[in-house]
Protein backbone atom coordinates (compact mmCIF):
# COMPACT_ATOMS: atom_id res chain seq x y z
CA UNK A 1 0.00 0.00 0.00
CA UNK A 2 1.07 3.59 -0.76
CA UNK A 3 2.51 6.21 1.66
CA UNK A 4 -1.01 8.15 1.86
CA UNK A 5 -1.00 11.95 3.17
CA UNK A 6 -4.47 13.23 3.70
CA UNK A 7 -5.04 17.06 3.77
CA UNK A 8 -8.46 18.29 5.28
CA UNK A 9 -10.79 18.70 8.63
CA UNK A 10 -11.75 17.29 11.49
CA UNK A 11 -14.46 17.03 13.03
CA UNK A 12 -16.32 16.28 16.51
CA UNK A 13 -19.24 14.82 14.78
CA UNK A 14 -23.21 14.76 16.90
CA UNK A 15 -25.38 12.48 14.73
CA UNK A 16 -29.23 13.00 14.68
CA UNK A 17 -30.90 9.77 14.37
CA UNK A 18 -34.98 10.91 12.81
CA UNK A 19 -37.70 9.28 11.11
CA UNK A 20 -37.68 11.63 8.67
CA UNK A 21 -35.26 14.66 7.18
CA UNK A 22 -36.79 18.00 8.53
CA UNK A 23 -38.62 19.92 5.42
CA UNK A 24 -37.95 23.76 5.40
CA UNK A 25 -39.31 25.76 8.87
CA UNK A 26 -40.09 22.11 10.56
CA UNK A 27 -38.87 20.70 13.93
CA UNK A 28 -38.78 17.04 14.53
CA UNK A 29 -37.77 14.97 17.41
CA UNK A 30 -34.62 12.43 17.06
CA UNK A 31 -34.95 8.50 18.61
CA UNK A 32 -31.15 9.03 18.98
CA UNK A 33 -28.04 11.34 19.48
CA UNK A 34 -24.91 10.00 19.23
CA UNK A 35 -21.68 11.47 19.42
CA UNK A 36 -18.32 10.84 17.35
CA UNK A 37 -14.93 11.84 15.68
CA UNK A 38 -15.61 12.86 12.04
CA UNK A 39 -14.82 15.16 9.26
CA UNK A 40 -13.66 14.39 5.37
CA UNK A 41 -10.17 14.27 6.65
CA UNK A 42 -10.15 12.26 10.07
CA UNK A 43 -12.57 10.03 8.07
CA UNK A 44 -10.10 9.32 4.87
CA UNK A 45 -7.38 8.82 7.06
CA UNK A 46 -8.61 6.22 9.27
CA UNK A 47 -10.31 4.52 6.34
CA UNK A 48 -6.58 4.50 4.49
CA UNK A 49 -4.91 3.10 7.52
CA UNK A 50 -7.24 0.66 8.00
CA UNK A 51 -7.17 -0.73 4.47
CA UNK A 52 -3.65 -1.00 4.82
CA UNK A 53 -1.26 2.36 3.95
CA UNK A 54 0.89 4.20 6.02
CA UNK A 55 -0.96 7.22 7.01
CA UNK A 56 -0.22 10.96 7.57
CA UNK A 57 -3.13 13.50 8.35
CA UNK A 58 -2.33 17.41 8.10
CA UNK A 59 -5.23 18.79 9.86
CA UNK A 60 -5.88 21.29 11.89
CA UNK A 61 -7.59 21.35 15.87
CA UNK A 62 -8.67 23.51 18.48
CA UNK A 63 -7.84 23.95 22.06
CA UNK A 64 -11.70 22.71 23.32
CA UNK A 65 -12.50 19.44 25.20
CA UNK A 66 -12.59 17.52 21.90
CA UNK A 67 -9.42 18.25 20.53
CA UNK A 68 -7.80 15.52 22.81
CA UNK A 69 -10.80 12.88 21.82
CA UNK A 70 -10.57 13.64 18.47
CA UNK A 71 -6.21 13.14 18.18
CA UNK A 72 -6.76 9.82 20.39
CA UNK A 73 -8.89 8.52 17.97
CA UNK A 74 -6.60 9.16 15.12
CA UNK A 75 -3.82 7.35 17.04
CA UNK A 76 -5.44 4.25 17.75
CA UNK A 77 -6.40 3.47 14.35
CA UNK A 78 -2.56 4.05 13.15
CA UNK A 79 -2.72 7.43 11.61
CA UNK A 80 -0.03 9.53 11.74
CA UNK A 81 -0.58 12.98 13.79
CA UNK A 82 2.97 14.75 14.29
CA UNK A 83 1.13 16.84 11.28
CA UNK A 84 -1.88 17.95 13.32
CA UNK A 85 -1.47 21.69 13.94
CA UNK A 86 -3.03 23.91 17.13
CA UNK A 87 -5.23 26.61 16.83
CA UNK A 88 -7.00 28.87 19.51
CA UNK A 89 -10.98 27.94 19.62
CA UNK A 90 -13.11 25.23 19.18
CA UNK A 91 -12.67 22.11 16.83
CA UNK A 92 -14.60 21.82 14.11
CA UNK A 93 -18.12 20.26 14.79
CA UNK A 94 -20.72 18.44 12.34
CA UNK A 95 -24.62 17.94 13.09
CA UNK A 96 -25.77 14.86 11.17
CA UNK A 97 -29.42 14.00 10.80
CA UNK A 98 -30.04 10.74 9.57
CA UNK A 99 -33.36 9.01 8.86
CA UNK A 100 -34.61 5.70 8.48
CA UNK A 101 -33.90 5.42 4.78
CA UNK A 102 -30.10 5.99 5.51
CA UNK A 103 -30.50 9.46 3.81
CA UNK A 104 -28.73 12.28 5.77
CA UNK A 105 -28.27 16.21 5.82
CA UNK A 106 -25.15 17.39 7.37
CA UNK A 107 -24.44 21.10 8.60
CA UNK A 108 -20.46 22.01 9.47
CA UNK A 109 -19.47 24.50 11.78
CA UNK A 110 -15.52 24.67 10.70
CA UNK A 111 -13.81 25.78 14.19
CA UNK A 112 -9.91 25.15 13.32
CA UNK A 113 -10.27 23.63 9.87
CA UNK A 114 -11.12 26.91 8.80
CA UNK A 115 -7.51 28.54 9.81
CA UNK A 116 -5.48 25.66 8.25
CA UNK A 117 -2.16 26.80 6.52
CA UNK A 118 0.90 25.14 5.11
CA UNK A 119 2.82 28.38 6.67
CA UNK A 120 5.20 25.81 8.02
CA UNK A 121 7.83 23.86 6.23
CA UNK A 122 7.13 20.60 8.55
CA UNK A 123 3.92 19.94 6.85
CA UNK A 124 4.99 20.98 3.32
CA UNK A 125 7.60 17.70 4.14
CA UNK A 126 4.62 15.30 4.98
CA UNK A 127 2.95 16.26 1.87
CA UNK A 128 6.54 15.62 -0.31
CA UNK A 129 7.73 12.68 0.84
CA UNK A 130 4.37 10.85 0.05
CA UNK A 131 3.27 8.65 -2.92
CA UNK A 132 -0.66 9.54 -2.54
CA UNK A 133 -1.89 12.85 -1.43
CA UNK A 134 -5.32 13.02 -0.73
CA UNK A 135 -6.98 16.63 -0.31
CA UNK A 136 -10.99 17.02 0.46
CA UNK A 137 -12.23 20.79 1.01
CA UNK A 138 -13.43 21.53 4.16
CA UNK A 139 -10.60 23.20 4.66
CA UNK A 140 -9.43 26.99 3.19
CA UNK A 141 -9.51 26.54 -0.64
CA UNK A 142 -6.03 28.46 -0.51
CA UNK A 143 -4.68 25.49 1.81
CA UNK A 144 -6.06 22.90 -0.56
CA UNK A 145 -4.47 24.33 -3.69
CA UNK A 146 -1.29 24.64 -2.34
CA UNK A 147 -1.25 21.15 -0.68
CA UNK A 148 -2.24 20.02 -3.82
CA UNK A 149 1.12 22.02 -5.85
CA UNK A 150 3.58 20.62 -3.33
CA UNK A 151 2.18 16.79 -4.05
CA UNK A 152 2.11 17.65 -7.89
CA UNK A 153 5.65 19.30 -7.77
CA UNK A 154 7.14 16.15 -5.65
CA UNK A 155 5.81 13.43 -8.15
CA UNK A 156 2.89 12.52 -5.35
CA UNK A 157 -0.04 11.15 -6.89
CA UNK A 158 -2.80 14.34 -6.37
CA UNK A 159 -6.69 12.79 -5.75
CA UNK A 160 -8.99 15.51 -4.88
CA UNK A 161 -12.13 14.76 -3.27
CA UNK A 162 -13.98 17.97 -4.86
CA UNK A 163 -16.59 18.02 -1.86
CA UNK A 164 -18.07 20.16 -0.64
CA UNK A 165 -18.98 21.50 -4.01
CA UNK A 166 -17.20 23.93 -5.49
CA UNK A 167 -19.48 25.97 -7.47
CA UNK A 168 -17.28 28.97 -9.14
CA UNK A 169 -15.55 27.78 -12.15
CA UNK A 170 -12.15 29.78 -11.48
CA UNK A 171 -11.96 27.99 -8.49
CA UNK A 172 -12.33 24.29 -9.87
CA UNK A 173 -9.52 25.42 -12.51
CA UNK A 174 -7.16 26.41 -9.79
CA UNK A 175 -7.80 23.22 -8.45
CA UNK A 176 -7.92 20.92 -11.11
CA UNK A 177 -4.57 22.09 -12.45
CA UNK A 178 -3.04 20.50 -9.87
CA UNK A 179 -5.02 17.22 -9.32
CA UNK A 180 -4.58 13.65 -11.24
CA UNK A 181 -7.42 12.48 -10.12
CA UNK A 182 -10.79 13.81 -8.99
CA UNK A 183 -14.00 12.21 -6.89
CA UNK A 184 -16.97 13.53 -6.75
CA UNK A 185 -20.59 12.61 -6.61
CA UNK A 186 -23.49 12.56 -9.46
CA UNK A 187 -24.39 15.70 -8.00
CA UNK A 188 -20.35 17.29 -8.29
CA UNK A 189 -20.13 15.76 -11.34
CA UNK A 190 -22.23 17.96 -13.22
CA UNK A 191 -19.75 21.15 -12.29
CA UNK A 192 -16.56 18.86 -13.53
CA UNK A 193 -17.80 17.77 -16.75
CA UNK A 194 -16.18 20.44 -18.64
CA UNK A 195 -12.96 20.38 -16.89
CA UNK A 196 -9.49 19.27 -18.04
CA UNK A 197 -9.48 15.99 -15.44
CA UNK A 198 -6.60 12.77 -15.87
CA UNK A 199 -8.77 10.43 -13.67
CA UNK A 200 -12.30 11.65 -12.96
CA UNK A 201 -14.42 9.06 -10.24
CA UNK A 202 -18.30 9.37 -10.06
CA UNK A 203 -19.84 7.84 -6.81
CA UNK A 204 -23.23 6.76 -7.46
CA UNK A 205 -23.77 5.50 -4.39
CA UNK A 206 -25.89 1.86 -4.34
CA UNK A 207 -25.31 1.84 -8.27
CA UNK A 208 -21.08 2.06 -7.51
CA UNK A 209 -18.99 4.33 -9.18
CA UNK A 210 -18.34 5.28 -12.97
CA UNK A 211 -14.62 6.45 -14.16
CA UNK A 212 -13.55 8.28 -17.01
CA UNK A 213 -9.82 8.65 -18.31
CA UNK A 214 -8.46 9.71 -21.72
CA UNK A 215 -11.42 7.83 -23.49
CA UNK A 216 -11.53 4.74 -21.47
CA UNK A 217 -14.48 4.03 -19.06
CA UNK A 218 -14.85 1.91 -16.32
CA UNK A 219 -18.42 1.50 -14.22
CA UNK A 220 -17.62 -0.61 -11.12
CA UNK A 221 -21.01 -2.16 -9.22
CA UNK A 222 -21.29 -1.65 -5.49
CA UNK A 223 -21.78 -4.69 -3.54
CA UNK A 224 -25.15 -5.14 -2.52
CA UNK A 225 -25.84 -4.49 1.14
CA UNK A 226 -29.03 -3.72 3.43
CA UNK A 227 -27.59 0.34 4.51
CA UNK A 228 -27.88 1.74 7.72
CA UNK A 229 -26.30 5.23 7.94
CA UNK A 230 -24.55 6.39 4.52
CA UNK A 231 -22.82 8.68 6.41
CA UNK A 232 -19.03 8.91 5.99
CA UNK A 233 -19.29 5.92 2.92
CA UNK A 234 -17.95 8.65 0.39
CA UNK A 235 -14.96 9.40 2.57
CA UNK A 236 -14.37 5.78 3.24
CA UNK A 237 -14.66 5.15 -0.86
CA UNK A 238 -11.74 7.90 -0.77
CA UNK A 239 -9.25 7.02 1.72
CA UNK A 240 -9.61 3.55 0.53
CA UNK A 241 -9.13 4.56 -3.38
CA UNK A 242 -6.24 6.74 -2.45
CA UNK A 243 -4.55 3.61 -0.28
CA UNK A 244 -4.89 1.81 -3.01
CA UNK A 245 -4.54 3.56 -6.16
CA UNK A 246 -0.53 2.53 -6.81
CA UNK A 247 -1.99 -0.64 -7.85
CA UNK A 248 -3.80 0.70 -10.75
CA UNK A 249 -6.96 2.16 -11.31
CA UNK A 250 -9.83 -0.40 -11.71
CA UNK A 251 -8.53 -2.29 -8.97
CA UNK A 252 -8.63 0.71 -6.41
CA UNK A 253 -11.98 1.63 -7.89
CA UNK A 254 -13.05 -2.03 -6.89
CA UNK A 255 -11.38 -2.07 -2.82
CA UNK A 256 -13.06 1.53 -2.83
CA UNK A 257 -16.22 0.41 -3.85
CA UNK A 258 -16.13 -2.35 -1.56
CA UNK A 259 -15.36 -0.46 1.11
CA UNK A 260 -17.52 2.30 1.09
CA UNK A 261 -20.45 -0.41 0.81
CA UNK A 262 -19.41 -1.76 4.01
CA UNK A 263 -19.33 1.93 5.69
CA UNK A 264 -23.09 2.01 5.03
CA UNK A 265 -23.52 -1.06 7.54
CA UNK A 266 -22.04 0.95 10.70
CA UNK A 267 -24.04 4.00 12.09
CA UNK A 268 -21.93 7.03 12.26
CA UNK A 269 -19.04 8.38 10.30
CA UNK A 270 -15.73 8.40 12.40
CA UNK A 271 -15.68 4.34 12.95
CA UNK A 272 -17.71 3.11 10.13
CA UNK A 273 -14.97 2.01 7.35
CA UNK A 274 -13.72 -1.13 7.35
CA UNK A 275 -10.65 -3.14 7.39
CA UNK A 276 -8.50 -4.58 4.56
CA UNK A 277 -9.99 -8.46 5.41
CA UNK A 278 -13.06 -7.35 5.50
CA UNK A 279 -12.90 -5.33 1.95
CA UNK A 280 -11.16 -8.71 0.58
CA UNK A 281 -13.97 -10.87 1.84
CA UNK A 282 -16.47 -9.06 0.13
CA UNK A 283 -13.62 -8.70 -3.38
CA UNK A 284 -13.42 -12.78 -3.03
CA UNK A 285 -17.22 -13.62 -2.96
CA UNK A 286 -17.33 -11.13 -6.35
CA UNK A 287 -15.23 -13.07 -8.19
Amino acid sequence: MARTCVVGSVNADLSFTVASLPRPGQTVLASQLSPAPGGKGANQAVAAARAGAHVDLVAALGTDAAAADLRAHLRTNGVGVDALVEVPGPSGTAAIIVDTDAENCIVVAPGANAHLTLSSSALRSVIAESDVVLISLEIPLDTAVAAAGVGREAGAVVIVNASPALSDAADRARIAGHADVVVVNETEALDWAEEQVTHLVVTRGARGVSYRSEGTTIDVPAPAVEAVDTTGAGDVFAGVLAAAWPSGPEAALRRAAAAGALATLVPGAGDCAPYSEAIDDVLGQDM
